[in-house]
């Protein structure tokens, strides 16, 4: 089976009108500034109107009598209006590209947190390049539409309008003799708004292909180069691009041919005007200042109209953006805090599940079947000889059509726990194990609150944890996870996790606790060390005792455990996870999701699953004598290493 992720094809229209007013709802608290940007505009629109009739008025009142002092006069005034205008504009450019900076920061702010809000299911079905693109390409080209759009639209609006009546009011003859061309531009602007919406269509979607490609091919890169598979994915990288770079052509193109057509239409405009208005000046029925007017006006004339073109792609790609970026704000919050919280400060450490029935989101069980399947391909073969045959998603009915199970929720997977129900004491430590796919790290997401269940409860201290706020709850919840995840910064940055509470003498004493202070004090600079971007440059042994550390130094008094990782280290540091796992389960309660059977003997009790259910709970003895799937999987695994078991106790 394979995992598809639709792209995000941009959809919908060139403008849309609710889009654009939600987008303007973050000009909002900087109105009076907007204002003072679109006054400026409309003055600077202004200075360059005055301009060619400043020249009219040289050549009509003064050049033709020979007024020199007039001349001088009039070219000061033509001047002070450049230089006004010039100044105006600086000054509106200034104050536009600063709202446009707030504009954006505020969105991002606001993305970033509402990205914060949504629950582990969302990011399973949306890959980080696409979210990266989301919160970088597409912020930018709001930011584009706010500087170069919304603003500055108004300017070029006033401009034609203000060139339409200075024609008119100078000579309707020439201003008609302009207009005739008007058809053929009008035209040529249709053309390329359709063929550039398809094009900005088009990049987009690359964009974010690309994005997610490098973002995946980087992450994974030891897995590329280990594989030898750095050819085989330069070809599809150089196929992704390739296709952009197609895409970027084709806008090229349109480009390319609108302003030179848009400049020939001008020059044809002009040649009318010249052919014609030279007519009437030869006829003395128009002067000449009025024809240079003219010409002048008709320059300016077209130059809005390519700026409103130039506009037309902003605002299209930037309508295309924030369709993406709302549809992410949007994006409901499933795991949410009850409007009346109970609030927990002090916890015992009791957990409970009372009946839970819970199913994936159907996007990431898709996910999930996929890889349970290819996990438990070469597993068959083996724990079918023993007659015991690990949960398969694939050949499973569907749990609606299973008597005696209620009907999967619509838009969910099936149901990965069925009925579990189980009590853990304050200060037990509880091991979970079961075959891949039996719902044993599922306890865990939901102990988290990374997900709700559909049916059932569970509680901690007696109370719903969906009534507690999740960040009260996670405070009193540590979670060491086999692929430990490190950020970028120092050791004790990670082990602290930006909890200014926790000093850094608890910091060092909190990597003691664990042993993982003598690898941290042989570091060049100690606990001030670098730590690269996931903890590249530490062994996953090291990282795993940075995660103990880290558990510890917060001092939960739930701590949830998968102990995978104890399986790719060496011996030495094998045994010192486990002196430090035994070390941090002391005192609270305590739950570790065990695949490895050898480190969960001393554990306090054992739940065994199967297919979502509980079939078998008790310490690790006592289930070695009821000869079931628990004997099943320490026998497996111990015949694997051709390890001498010892005889077991005849089941009664």
């Amino acid at each position: 089976m394979s995992v598809h992720f639709q792209e995000d094809e941009i959809l919908g229209k060139a403008y849309d009108a609710r889009l654009m007013r939600r987008l303007l709802q973050y000009l909002r608290p900087y109105r009076p500034t907007v204002v003072v940007s679109v006054v400026l505009l409309l003055l600077a629109a202004a200075a360059d109107l005055v301009g060619p009739y400043f020249v009219k008025v040289a050549i009509d009142r003064y050049i033709r009598n020979g007024d020199l002092a007039g001349v001088t006069r009039i070219s000061l005034y033509y001047l002070l209006a450049l230089v006004a205008g010039a100044a105006v504009r600086y000054g509106q450019n200034y104050i536009t590209q600063t709202v446009g900076q707030r504009v954006m920061y505020d969105l991002r702010m606001e993305l970033f947190a509402h990205l914060q809000r949504l629950s582990v299911a969302f990011y399973t079905r949306n890959p980080v390049g696409r979210l990266m693109t989301r919160i970088t390409n597409d912020i930018d080209a709001l930011y584009e539409m706010v500087t170069s759009g919304v603003v500055t639209v108004f300017g070029d609006f006033f401009m034609l309008a203000g060139i339409i009546v200075a024609m008119l009011v100078l000579n309707w003859r020439l201003a008609l003799v302009t207009f005739v061309v008007l058809p053929a531009l009008i035209g040529m602007t249709m053309w390329f708004q359709v063929r550039s919406r398809e094009s900005y269509r088009a990049i987009r979607v690359r964009i974010a292909r690309i994005n997610a490609y490098l973002n995946e091919n980087i992450m994974g890169m030891s897995i590329v180069q280990l594989f030898n598979r750095e050819r085989r994915n330069f070809g599809r990288f150089d196929e992704l691009n390739r296709d952009h770079l197609a895409s970027h052509k084709q806008a090229i193109r349109g480009f390319a041919l609108f302003f030179p057509s848009v400049g020939f239409i001008s020059a044809v405009a002009i040649a009318l005007l010249i052919w014609y208005g030279g007519g009437q000046v030869v006829q003395n029925a128009v002067t000449l200042g009025v024809l240079v007017a003219f010409i002048q006006y008709t320059e300016r004339f077209f130059r809005p109209i390519q700026d409103l073109a130039e506009k037309y792609n902003i605002l299209q790609s930037a309508m295309a953006s924030s369709e993406r970026i709302f549809g992410i704000l949007d994006e409901p919050v499933s795991v949410q805090d009850p409007a009346d919280p109970v609030p927990l400060e002090r916890v015992r450490g009791e957990v409970e599940f009372r009946d839970v029935w819970f199913a994936y989101p159907a996007a990431e069980f898709a996910a999930a079947e996929y890889a349970t399947n290819r996990s438990e391909t070469s597993d068959s073969a083996h724990v079918e000889g023993d007659g015991v045959k690990p949960a398969s998603r694939a050949d499973a009915p569907r749990p609606a059509m299973v008597r005696g199970e209620p009907p999967v929720p619509e838009g969910t997977g099936e149901w990965v726990l069925k009925g579990v129900s189980f009590r853990i004491h304050p200060g037990e430590s509880v091991a979970v194990v079961g075959h891949t796919g039996a719902g044993k790290t599922s306890i865990i997401n939901l102990i988290s609150r990374f997900y709700d269940p559909q049916r059932g409860q569970v509680l901690v201290d007696g109370v719903d944890i969906r009534r507690y706020p999740q960040r009260d709850l996670r405070r009193h919840v540590g979670l060491v996870l086999q692929d430990v995840f490190l950020f970028s910064g120092t050791i004790a940055s990670n082990i602290r996790l930006g909890n200014a509470e926790i000093s850094d003498d608890e910091v060092r004493r909190a990597a003691e606790f664990v042993n993982a202070h003598r690898f941290i004090e042989r570091s060049p600079n100690g606990y001030a060390s670098e730590v690269t971007e996931r903890g590249s440059t530490l062994s996953a042994g090291q990282r795993q005792l940075i995660a103990f550390a880290r558990a510890i130094s917060h001092n939960p008094e739930i701590l949830l455990v998968l102990d995978e990782a104890t399986s790719s280290v060496d011996t030495e540091t094998e045994i010192l996870i486990q002196d430090a796992l035994s070390k941090v389960l002391r005192g609270r309660t305590s739950i570790i999701i065990a695949h490895r059977l050898s480190t969960i003997q001393n554990v306090d009790r054992i739940i065994v699953m199967h297919k979502g259910r509980i079939v078998e709970e008790g310490n690790h003895r006592e289930l070695l004598t009821r000869g079931g799937i628990y004997t099943k999987l320490y026998q497996l695994q111990y015949r694997d290493q051709e390890l001498r078991l010892p005889k077991l106790p005849t089941p009664s």
